[in-house]
């Protein structure tokens, strides 16, 4: 049952923005399934839009955590260490690159906006998976959120395609090196979704549209059907996957 399959298991949700965030579709599904959370919010601008959906799934065990902030960073996982002694999966859904660079072309970008996004939107996933490790003596899952502009070239991403396409090559690299201790890393890739995170690209709502009309199946996609495979993974029943990217995107990423 749906209500069971991550019973007992617990679980740290990071970048949960508002209630279109694709990681409140996880944290959502992930409670629905049993889990017990810990979530983060970025700033205390943020977290008047983030109290109530917490407060929704119940959870007390709540932090601050900019991910480029190493001791808010180390403050969650000291917290982690003692609250629960160990944890069970990790849902990584963060994203950045100025504006400015995000919006040219990729030929023009700035090594230092380049170099943030690389930082915030990559980086910061490999950094809470190395202190995730220890806390996963007995096996776990480490998830992150990708896009089709990883593998193909889709208008407006810009930067963020060779950024997320760093990210899934982490992913594969952070499975191998991990898989002996029993832990998991793959990355999620939804189709487009109505996202705070995802306004900030130039001609999404276009893409939106394109999905619709053109994917194969013509479900309404949304942040529940990401969440619904986050939970998935961090479930027992797929123990057995590992370095991939799965795609959650009514079959788009099949079509030319």
């Amino acid at each position: 049952m749906l209500s069971t399959v991550l019973a007992g298991k617990k679980g740290l949700i990071v970048g949960i923005a508002n209630e279109r965030s694709i990681a409140w579709g996880a944290a959502r599904a992930m409670h629905a399934a049993g889990a017990e959370l810990a979530v983060t919010w970025y700033s205390d601008k943020t977290l008047p839009y983030v109290a109530p959906l917490f407060d929704e799934i119940g959870t007390d065990f709540r932090m601050p955590l900019d991910v480029g902030n190493a001791e808010q960073q180390q403050a969650l996982f000291d917290a982690i260490r003692e609250r629960w002694g160990h944890l069970d999966f990790l849902v990584h859904s963060v994203a950045f690159a100025p504006r400015e660079d995000l919006h040219g072309r990729v030929l023009d970008s700035s090594a230092a906006g380049f170099a943030q996004a690389m930082d915030l939107s990559c980086h910061s996933f490999i950094r809470l998976a190395r202190d995730a490790e220890p806390l996963m003596a007995q096996g776990g899952s480490l998830m992150t959120i990708s896009y089709l502009g990883a593998q193909a070239v889709m208008p407006g991403y810009g930067i963020m395609g060779p950024v997320k396409a760093a990210l899934e090559a982490s992913v594969r690299y952070l499975a191998s090196e991990l898989g002996p201790r029993g832990i998991r890393v793959n990355a999620v890739s939804p189709g487009p979704l109505d996202t705070r995170a995802a306004s900030g690209i130039a001609g999404f709502d276009t893409l939106i549209k394109d999905s619709m009309e053109r994917a194969p199946l013509r479900h309404t996609l949304g942040i529940e059907d990401a969440g619904a495979l986050c939970a998935f993974l961090a479930s027992d029943a797929a123990r057995a996957i590992s370095g991939s990217t799965l795609f959650v995107d009514n079959g788009f990423h099949i079509l030319n």
